[in-house]
């Protein structure tokens, strides 16, 4: 093929998603963005820990900032789901329910989803809004600090999560999401060792009012003001399996340096890698991504701003 809808199709309008996208139309590439609306980031009550915003921003808020400013700049953004990636002469064709569309290169930004606890979704939705569900510690721990916190999980990663919440409160309970605790001698050593209390499950969210949740398991219900599944993620690589694009062992993507992926011309960024699952983080990538995809579209041909003749390559 010699002509393309589309420089760039970035797929994922989460932190890394948008910073690409800002970074790619200040470029004068031609963009589209194509987001499924699920960003982790738009489940976060108030960010305290992102830097510019000393009393804090909502996800959903701080998403919102990020469209408007690449819209600002030209950028196209739709939502919709993208269903079908493929590999094309010079480039990708993708479908979302509009028929298809090409482009010479591609930004995976589809991010995970986090398994959620057992409990009623109105319930969940409603606790997560008022802090007394949380699923990143790295991001709000200090907002526990001194709390009452339960930890659901089990197994060494159930473990590591308690013990890295130890360093802001001495109150934590370990409980088992489905059944009984299978932990090994060291994983029971490290509990005695930071005196975290443990429960077996089965276990189940039943109530969150007055600034509390409560967790009812066999042995009884436990009061907490708040608590952190630890139940691991799903990442969406499945765009990324259909262009034959290598995972790591722990299925996140594999990516260079600069964000490249082993497929020509395809890259990923964001919580869909391996790394730090910040909001920092992500749009740091996005932005190495971009820089990155601009210069290997010159390598291919010069991308050179002429005044009255549009702003893309083609």
């Amino acid at each position: 093929m010699t002509d393309f809808d589309y420089d760039c199709l970035v797929i994922g309008g989460g932190p890394a998603g948008l910073t690409a996208a800002i970074y790619l139309v200040r470029y004068h590439l031609s963009l589209k963005v194509v987001d499924a609306g699920n960003s982790r980031a738009s489940w976060i009550p108030c960010s305290h820990n992102h830097a510019g915003y000393p009393g804090g921003i909502n996800g959903k808020e701080l998403l919102a900032k990020m469209r408007e400013q690449a819209q600002m700049y030209g950028a196209s953004i739709e939502t919709a789901r993208v269903t079908r990636l493929d590999l094309i002469d010079g480039g990708f064709q993708a479908e979302w329910g509009a028929g298809p569309v090409t482009a010479r290169k591609v930004l995976l930004a589809t991010g995970v989803t986090n398994r959620k606890p057992p409990m009623d979704p109105e319930l969940h939705d409603a606790a997560l809004a008022q802090g007394l569900i949380r699923y990143c510690p790295v991001c709000d721990g200090y907002e526990v600090t001194d709390k009452r916190v339960g930890v659901i999980g089990s197994g060494s990663h159930g473990v590591a999560e308690a013990v890295f919440i130890r360093g802001f409160t001495e109150d934590i309970t370990l409980i088992a999401p489905d059944r009984a605790h299978d932990l090994s001698a060291e994983d029971r050593a490290r509990l005695e060792q930071f005196g975290i209390k443990s429960v077996d499950g089965p276990c189940e969210a039943v109530a969150a009012v007055e600034k509390c949740i409560t967790i009812a398991t066999p042995y009884g219900e436990h009061v907490f003001d708040s608590i952190y599944p630890a139940l691991g993620s799903d990442t969406h690589v499945e765009l990324a399996r259909q262009v034959g694009a290598e995972l790591t062992a722990d299925g996140t993507l594999a990516v260079d340096d600069h964000q490249r992926t082993n497929v020509p011309g395809l890259y990923a960024a964001g919580d869909v890698v391996k790394g730090l699952d910040q909001i920092s983080h992500a749009m740091g990538e996005g932005g190495v991504a971009a820089t990155t995809m601009r210069n290997d579209l010159a390598k291919e041909r010069p991308i050179i701003r002429e005044a009255l003749r549009g702003n893309s390559m083609r």
